[in-house]
């Protein structure tokens, strides 16, 4: 599978900032060796992120950010740095870029605000080949544990070198695979798939989810079986061994909880992202906020990925009403979709997070730690409704929560 071809959220995201004109757009034209994106003497050419899939062996499938200057005081200005700090909230490395003039009292406020995101980075001097950087510079990094290189982006010099102190920036844990059902399918299990097929599904296609457990089911060696819901009695009925796991779409997690023997483990596939993008037991503890809900309790429904609203639409119709049956509270709800998550977190009383499989691990935890650092409880679309289903404790059992 190419780069292109992987999605996005099984990609690393490196995004490249710095100060207007310091080379950001021919530095990634350069990393890439194809001409991504304009290149001009003229301060701001580039406005909005321009994004790049491109395969960075041996780390794999990533995507290349190229970012407007932050230092970029006018008012289009200001609403194309909110555009790059986005950016820098979903990525796994940031590489700042310096120009001729060297590290400047801006540069190192940029360094500063990254080191606060806790987010892997890198210096790039470029345009050595018209000025070496000034040493003392080369020694600030050094002494901050910054990893830097000189780089030309007209003549190459030090780009491979740049590749390669971008990919020992990413952390260990990040580089390894990770699995879906880590330690929940072996080879030769069976496995059944509840993949309700209503309004909302895609035509002619599994979702995302459905298709990635799916896919690591065989790669597994593991043999998957799919039904609809209301199919679910008669495949059990029909296999010659009980399977090991029932993975279902959360908004069936009901009718599966009564129909599947108490012996067969269950549990969702919100669940299982929740697991690999996030952090579980985070998400488990806020799913306890649901019990302490009052009247006109503020929360916050966060979906990743944009599409059309249906009339049984899950985030703004579901959800919403299972929630407040559960409570037996009148309560409020906002919604956010996509890249957006909100600067006003603390205003919620409750954050329901999708699955996050449009996000990759990056973004889905570091909107996770922001929740945490504020004190804003925060819990995933297959735990909440699990929770108000009241099927939350089987769901959780395979995880040991």
């Amino acid at each position: 599978m190419s780069a292109e071809q992987t999605p996005r959220a099984l990609r690393h995201n490196i995004v490249i900032v710095g100060r207007r004109n310091a080379g950001k757009s021919s530095l990634l034209n350069a990393l890439t060796g194809q001409n991504i994106s304009i290149v001009s003497a003229e301060a701001g050419t580039t406005t909005d992120a321009v994004t790049k899939a491109y395969e960075l062996l041996p780390l794999g499938p990533v995507t290349f950010y190229d970012t407007a200057g932050l230092d970029d005081d006018s008012a289009l200005g200001q609403e194309r740095i909110k555009s790059t700090r986005k950016a820098l909230f979903k990525a796994d490395v940031a590489v700042v870029v310096v120009g001729e003039s060297g590290l400047s009292h801006f540069d190192k406020r940029i360094i500063t605000d990254i080191r606060q995101m806790h987010l892997p980075m890198v210096v790039a001097f470029n345009k050595s080949d018209k000025k070496t950087p000034q040493p003392a510079d080369e020694d600030y990094c050094r002494n901050n544990g910054i990893a830097c290189a000189r780089v030309s982006a007209m003549t190459n010099s030090g780009i491979n070198r740049l590749k390669e102190l971008i990919i020992a920036a990413v952390p260990e844990e990040d580089k390894k695979p990770v699995l879906l059902l880590d330690g929940l399918v072996a080879a030769k299990d069976k496995v059944v798939l509840v993949a309700p097929i209503d309004s909302s599904a895609p035509k002619g296609r599994l979702i995302l989810p459905q298709m990635q457990v799916l896919r690591e089911i065989l790669d597994l060696k593991a043999v998957a079986v799919v039904a609809q819901t209301d199919e679910l009695t008669d495949t059990l009925a029909v296999l010659k061994e009980k399977p090991r796991i029932v993975i279902t779409d959360s908004q069936a997690v009901l009718q599966v909880d009564k129909t599947v023997p108490q012996d067969i483990a269950v549990t969702t596939f919100s669940i299982l992202f929740a697991r690999l993008k996030g952090d579980l037991p985070v998400l488990a503890e806020g799913s306890k906020t649901i019990d302490k809900l009052e009247n006109g309790a503020r929360i916050l429904i966060a979906e990743a990925c944009s599409h059309h609203t249906q009339e049984d639409d899950i985030a703004r119709v579901k959800i919403p009403a299972w929630l407040q049956k559960y409570c037996g509270k009148k309560l409020e709800f906002d919604f956010c979709t996509g890249c957006d998550f909100p600067e006003n977190l603390e205003e919620y009383r409750l954050i329901v997070h999708c699955g996050g499989c449009m996000l990759n691990r990056a973004e889905m935890n570091r909107r996770l730690k922001e929740c945490v650092r504020r004190g804003v409880p925060v819990t995933n679309y297959g735990l909440a409704i699990s929770k108000a289903q009241g099927v939350l404790e089987r769901v959780m059992k395979p995880f040991g929560l």
